[in-house]
């Protein structure tokens, strides 16, 4: 399972026009699900996400985690982030979860984050989302599982 994790200062996502989920500052993470990623995998993302050190602590050095600052967490399901574009000028997806399996994994990791962090937000699986976000840093990492 793939996340790639912005902090930001705040973040949003709108599904038709309507905002479905937003965050203050935080961490926003597109997620990407991959052939063969487990619900196991989706812990494991989640454990990283919460406990990974990206905000700065009092020296300004990034050792404080989202844990640690009580931050929102926005997951916007990301199914391009498991392309393969090592060759020709199209990426292929056949890396990529099928997507009855990439809902359930992706729904899996939110009821997760839920019960795991007080300040979870989502996009929708499958919708073209539009998605606003003021990264703070810039600070972005690529996380793999």
């Amino acid at each position: 399972m793939i996340g790639l994790l912005q902090r930001v200062s705040r973040a949003h996502v709108d599904v038709s026009g309507e905002r479905i989920g937003s965050i203050e500052r935080g961490l926003l993470v597109f997620v990407g699900v991959q052939r063969g990623d487990t619900t196991a995998r989706g812990e494991r993302l989640l454990e990283r996400l919460l406990g990974y050190r990206v905000f700065p602590d009092a020296a300004d050095r990034m050792n404080l985690s989202l844990r640690d600052i009580g931050g929102g967490l926005l997951l916007v399901p990301q199914f391009t982030l498991a392309a393969d574009t090592r060759k020709g000028t199209r990426a292929s997806f056949t890396s990529a979860a099928p997507p009855e399996e990439g809902k359930r994994l992706f729904a899996d990791l939110v009821v997760r984050a839920h019960a795991a962090h007080p300040r979870v937000a989502t996009g929708r699986f499958g919708a073209d989302m539009q998605v606003g976000l003021l990264n703070d840093g810039p600070v972005t990492f690529w996380l793999e599982t």
